[in-house]
């Protein structure tokens, strides 16, 4: 393969990180734009990797990122919100933070695109994401996918994954700390279905569209082996971490109560548009495209969920891994 220029916007993050590596080890390089320098610092030492410091809606600012690359990735997402209106369908469907990261970023791409000469664009949006779909989250994600699909010169691939899980991830991650916490977890939204898709299957999808002449025009959902509820994910992280912790099943009317109450911890933790979102099941039927096999969750997660070296611990890890 020669040697490609693709501009990663949201590099900086999760799913980016990995994406990055990965194109950096193909012999690409990689341009990845960040408000903040030091938010991205973790890829300055991959060899052809350029981070620029920038705002991507300043005037002007896309167009010269863009110019002259042969692929441009948007990874651009956010899970929170100043809040919108959510009972309209208007231009404040969702709150200003989704329509910047979701909505008027994915806009000024295709332009800039247009502008710059760019045909090949990789777009992430989310499992459920439609217009009209329940929460805020879900849809900006998809008025961003209208959006970047509806331009017939641009030749779009759309990825809309459940829950990604890996080493750094923002999910099993959390419930880990929770667990080590407290032993009671009282769990709102419990038996919201996620079916987790592996960080590296995600890359792999996204690195043979990149090189297919046929993923143009397509969007694909991207979903692991296995459905769970958000119940069995948490009793999935407590049993890898060796921690026996009583998980409380909370109502609806308990899930939005410990969600607002959650808004106002740093971060934050949950939301009640979080909750929204999860009463769209984050689930498909289809394989992963490509005949890229969907790595399960059980295979992966000990390696980082259970980290404490302690002998202890590498017990329960072995035991877990033996299923015993």
């Amino acid at each position: 393969m020669r040697e490609q220029n693709i501009l990663v916007l949201g590099g900086g993050g999760f799913i980016g990180r990995h994406l990055v590596a990965a194109l950096v080890a193909r012999g690409a390089r990689v341009v990845v734009p960040a408000r903040r320098r030091e938010r991205a610092k973790h890829l300055i030492l991959l060899p052809t990797v350029e981070v620029v410091e920038t705002d991507v809606l300043a005037p002007g600012a896309l167009e010269r990122l863009v110019e002259g690359s042969d692929a441009v990735v948007n990874l651009v997402g956010v899970l929170h919100s100043r809040r919108g209106w959510p009972d309209e369908r208007g231009p404040n469907d969702y709150g200003p933070d989704f329509a910047r990261a979701h909505v008027e970023i994915p806009q000024a791409l295709v332009n800039a695109c247009h502008a710059s000469g760019v045909r090949r664009l990789l777009h992430v949006s989310a499992v459920g994401a439609a217009p009209d779909a329940p929460s805020e989250y879900l849809r900006s994600k998809g008025v961003g996918e209208r959006l970047v699909l509806a331009d017939d010169e641009l030749r779009t691939t759309v990825f809309r994954p459940s829950v990604v899980f890996g080493p750094e991830d923002n999910f099993l991650n959390l419930f880990a700390r929770l667990a080590r916490l407290s032993p009671i977890l009282p769990l709102g939204s419990a038996r919201a279905q996620f079916q987790p898709v592996y960080v590296g299957d995600v890359v792999k999808v996204m690195l043979a569209a990149l090189d297919s002449r046929t993923a143009a025009g397509k969007r694909y959902d991207l979903c692991g082996p296995t459905r769970y509820t958000l119940a069995e994910l948490v009793r999935t992280v407590c049993e890898i971490t060796g921690r026996r912790r009583w998980i409380i099943e909370l109502p609806d009317a308990l899930s939005m109560l410990q969600a607002w109450f959650l808004e106002w911890t740093p971060g934050p933790l949950m939301s009640r548009d979080n909750v929204r979102s999860m009463r769209v099941p984050s689930v498909c039927d289809c394989a992963l495209p490509f005949g890229i096999t969907a790595t399960p969750l059980e295979t992966v997660a000990p390696s980082y969920l259970a980290a404490d070296p302690s002998p202890r611990s590498r017990y329960t890890m072995l035991r877990w891994r033996a299923r015993r």
